[in-house]
């Protein structure tokens, strides 16, 4: 692994054949947190993204050494997936990845977990402040999470 001081850094937009690599994203971010129930199989993982991530949302995604190392994907207002691979994390890459997918918007919204304190800090850092919390009822996950938003 690199950092993003000797790695360079490129922010695209997605197609159809980053489908394999974005999933692989996915499943390495929420596989490093202990509290993240495992829900679903690799395969489907892909087939969410592919099917509905990619086809009905705009996604970014950040490229280093040849490889996706994170992405984002909004809609609307809307940040409905924002991953970094874990060696990537604390590099900056975040930062820039989400000023690139939502520099332009006048509002940004997002659901976290309460559990993801990291994610939870590098939110507040960005200027996005809790509007509600829900216990979990509405998420697949069943984990209590909190309504982020960016004015």
């Amino acid at each position: 692994m690199a950092d993003s001081k000797s790695a360079e850094i490129r922010f695209r937009a997605a197609g159809a054949a980053d489908a394999e690599a974005i999933a692989g994203v996915l499943r390495a971010s929420l596989s490093s947190h202990g509290w993240m129930p495992v829900l679903h199989t690799p395969q489907e993982d892909l087939a969410f993204i592919r099917d509905i991530v990619l086809p009905h949302q705009a996604v970014t995604v950040a490229e280093a050494e040849g490889a996706i190392v994170g992405f984002i994907a909004v809609k609307e207002s809307w940040i409905d997936q924002f991953y970094l691979a874990p060696d990537w994390t604390d590099q900056g890459i975040g930062s820039r990845l989400l000023e690139q997918a939502t520099g332009g918007m006048g509002e940004a919204k997002l659901y976290c977990f309460q559990a993801n304190a990291g994610a939870r800090r590098f939110y507040e850092r960005h200027g996005f402040r809790v509007a509600a919390s829900r216990s979990g009822l509405a998420n697949e996950e069943g984990l209590p999470d909190l309504l982020y938003v960016r004015r």
